[in-house]
């Protein structure tokens, strides 16, 4: 949201915070209104080179400093944006529109968690500021937090954006899978130490019970070109080393995928959705690995399909669920549970052959094992 309006503009109070003599003329002549029009007229960078000149010359306050870290953002600077950003709260820290302009640049860089905390900070300091809720509303639809997003909206329910944000909110809602805005904020926020907590507190074990699922069933005889979905921190790649020719992986979170680069083992790294990665990529792989990834995934009829179509003739399809007696259901957790009967159903909708299938505790929670199930699914030669 721009400072003013383009064809009128008002009159702007005198601010003994603001420097910038120009800003009480309301004259043609202005600085910040020319780099104003030209942000409108879609010349950020031009935009942002009058501002960054009165900002070298002492004459920007907050307005100035605002509409400069906006121009950036919009010129795809966006660290420099950040920077500016932060120089500006800074110098107004009790301002809570100062406070808006730096959770902007954060949203921007898509550092979900500390921009929420800026739009929250925000709110706090004046919770009549819109934007401020507005804001705050589309950090939580991005990291898939419906119920959230819903709460920063209620103080603006006869606000034009309140029935398109509400209605995205209720969309997440519905949806059978958890949200990707939700998986990648979650793994974002817990890739610095997963492998400790997921070793450590909860005991993970689905790489571990993959690896010998496939020996069970053969597959350690020969190497093979392998597909790691939800990669994560490279835990399953790293069980799986030995028996690659190649090895690529995807995962939602770039902090998570950052991760898995500095374990060595991968081929290919890239951030993409695990129902949707793959449509280019037919008969590609040989072995598909999904350990405690169809966890975020209700329906797995689309997750099947892509498997399906990216594997070899012959090739496998290995993954780990939670175990639920009824079709599939969405835990206390947040985690999907699916039963036996489901996965035999759509694997064969699929015309995959079950070449093994135990029950398997991939992890515990709260010191109790969780039950669930390790497939090993075949497509035909």
């Amino acid at each position: 949201m721009l400072l003013c309006s383009t064809t009128a503009r008002p009159y702007l109070p005198h601010n003994p915070e603001d420097t910038t003599p120009s800003l009480l003329s309301g004259g043609g002549g202005n600085p910040l209104y020319a780099a104003e029009d030209l942000l409108d007229e879609g010349h950020p960078e031009a935009a942002a080179e009058i501002l960054r000149t009165l900002i070298n010359e002492n004459r920007a306050g907050l307005l100035t400093r605002q509409l400069y870290v906006r121009a950036l953002i919009a010129a795809g600077k966006l660290d420099a944006a950040l920077d500016a950003a932060k120089e500006a709260y800074g110098l107004y820290s009790g301002l809570a529109s100062a406070a808006l302009t730096l959770g902007e640049a954060l949203l921007a860089k898509q550092n979900l968690p500390i921009a929420i905390a800026e739009f929250q900070r925000a709110i706090r300091l004046d919770p009549t500021l819109e934007e401020a809720h507005i804001k705050l509303s589309q950090c939580w639809l991005e990291a898939g937090e419906s119920d959230k997003a819903l709460e920063a909206l209620e103080p603006l329910k006869d606000h034009p954006a309140y029935p398109r944000l509400a209605a995205r909110a209720e969309a997440i809602r519905h949806q059978s899978r958890s949200d990707a805005g939700y998986i990648r904020h979650l793994f974002d926020q817990f890739s610095a130490d997963y492998d400790a907590r997921m070793r450590g507190q909860l005991h993970y074990a689905a790489p571990e019970i993959l690896r010998g699922l496939a020996e069970l069933i053969g597959l350690h005889f020969t190497t093979h070109d392998i597909l790691d979905l939800g990669c994560g921190t490279g835990l399953t790649g790293i069980a799986f080393a030995d028996m690659a020719s190649r090895l690529d992986g995807i995962d939602l979170s770039p902090a998570m995928i950052e991760k898995a680069r500095e374990s060595g083992v991968y081929t290919n790294l890239r951030v993409a959705d695990v129902e949707t990665a793959l449509s280019e990529n037919a008969n590609a792989y040989s072995l598909i690995l999904a350990a405690d990834t169809l966890v975020y995934l209700g329906d797995l009829d689309p997750v099947f399909a892509m498997a399906k179509s990216a594997l070899k003739p012959g090739g496998t399809f290995l993954f780990t669920v939670e175990k639920t007696p009824t079709s599939f259901e969405l835990g206390p957790k947040r985690r999907w549970r699916h039963s036996e009967e489901y996965l035999r159903t759509t694997a064969a909708h699929h015309s995959f052959t079950i070449a093994g299938l135990l029950e398997a505790s991939p992890r515990t929670e709260a010191g109790v094992p969780v039950e669930g199930l390790a497939v090993a699914l075949q497509k035909p030669a």
